[in-house]
């Protein structure tokens, strides 16, 4: 055997409320102003939701607007007062108070970013890392995919069942790819493991809602040449109660699952999360153009995983440094000094190329939200920009 497993939250896990909350207040600012900066980072305690950080906008935004999108977000996640938990249970959004310690970002910082000749700076330093692989149509690496599969499979039906379920659910799957150089060269073998931790009512019986999310399990389109029930070890509710949840019984932070939100622990991430971050603020946008351009280099057929590292200094509109590792997948006639070095050439990398390239200035309804893209995973869903396959034929020359 070897084994690799990746773990993922709902978005009713307390960190990713914290999360889409903070998200959310993006959006709202953005779609006001898009030429606003914010950091806005948000604390789940019991029933207290504090919003801290740095916004600097020409947009009103009172207290009670803040307090409205809270609201909204967690009506949303699924907290909108069911009444099959009680309060001492489950959150209950008409019970939360909303706390607001916001500042307006330094002009230190404002006058690197925005700069005389049009062009925007980084918003802050640091080092960003996108990955790709060709074990799933999605680019994506197995365990992960998997694991956001169960979630996904769960989450909507407890939303549909708030009778049953409640939405604060773990998922987690174990690959077994039989040896490191499979493991190496993206062979998984079978599924090994699964983990499924959701919450009930306290009417159910532990044996329900076993059998219930072992049916959700079978039915979550897992690949059948990796799943068997005889075969997998699975592992749901395991210690046997599940009743108490949200952040009643477990606090939220923006910001603290940064390995659900990448890719399972396959590839190392960089120093900062995304959520609560505008465009200018690379950690976000470093990781959409580092993901985008790991994908195309796997889709081009030039490697069968990839790692890209992307640098910045704050103020400064050039990456530091920018890297291709394909972890010796890659064909002959290609090599990563090649790839680090066509990139660098063939792509800006500049945070205003990004936020163009990607429309980050313009989240909304038709293209996408960052709130949905908080409650989803930052990476490895085929309706965000960043995961266009479109410089494909671009890398594809390199191989001629």
């Amino acid at each position: 055997m070897y084994l690799f497993t990746s773990e993922v939250v709902s978005p009713g896990h307390p960190d990713k409320c914290a999360d889409i909350i903070a998200d959310s207040i993006v959006d709202a600012v953005l779609m006001e102003d898009k030429d606003a900066r914010v950091a806005s980072e948000v604390f789940v305690a019991g029933k207290h939701i504090v919003i801290g950080g740095e916004v600097k906008t020409n947009a009103e935004f009172s207290f009670k607007r803040f307090e409205a999108i809270v609201k909204e977000a967690l009506r949303h996640i699924g907290y909108n007062g069911n009444p099959n938990f009680t309060k001492e249970q489950c959150l209950h959004p008409d019970d939360i108070e909303v706390h607001v310690l916001l500042n307006k970002q330094s002009s230190d910082i404002n006058q690197g970013v925005d700069q005389d000749d049009g062009e925007i700076g980084a918003g802050d330093q640091g080092i960003m890392f996108g990955f790709a692989s060709n074990e799933t149509k999605e680019l994506m690496p197995a365990a992960i995919t998997y694991a956001r599969m169960l979630s996904d499979k769960v989450y909507k039906y407890a939303k549909k069942h708030p009778e049953q379920l409640g939405v604060d659910i773990k998922t987690q799957v174990t690959l077994d790819y039989g040896s490191k150089e499979n493991f190496e060269n993206c062979k998984p073998q079978k599924i090994h493991t699964i983990v499924v931790s959701a919450p009930c009512v306290e009417t159910m019986k532990i044996e329900e809602v076993r059998a219930l999310i072992q049916e959700l399990i079978d039915d979550a389109e897992l690949p059948k040449e990796l799943y068997t029930k005889e075969e997998t070890i699975i592992y749901i509710n395991p210690t046997g109660r599940y009743v108490n949840h949200s952040s009643l019984h477990d606090s939220g932070l923006t910001g603290r699952k940064l390995i659900v939100d990448s890719f399972g622990g396959y590839s190392p991430i960089g120093g900062g999360a995304q959520s609560s971050k505008d465009y200018t603020k690379v950690d976000r946008s470093g990781l959409y153009a580092a993901r985008w351009i790991a994908k195309n280099i796997v889709a081009a057929g030039l490697a069968k995983k990839c790692i890209v590292q992307l640098s910045y200094a704050i103020g400064v509109a050039k990456p530091t440094s920018v890297s291709v590792d394909t972890m010796g997948t890659h064909i002959e006639g290609v090599d990563d000094n090649m790839l680090s070095t066509f990139v660098t050439q063939k792509f800006a990398l500049t945070p205003r190329w990004i936020i163009q390239k990607f429309g980050l200035d313009k989240p909304s309804k038709e293209t996408f939200l960052y709130a949905k893209v908080a409650a989803k995973g930052q990476v490895g869903d085929a309706s965000y920009p960043w995961e266009k396959l479109d410089a494909v034929e671009t890398f594809k020359d390199l191989a001629k």
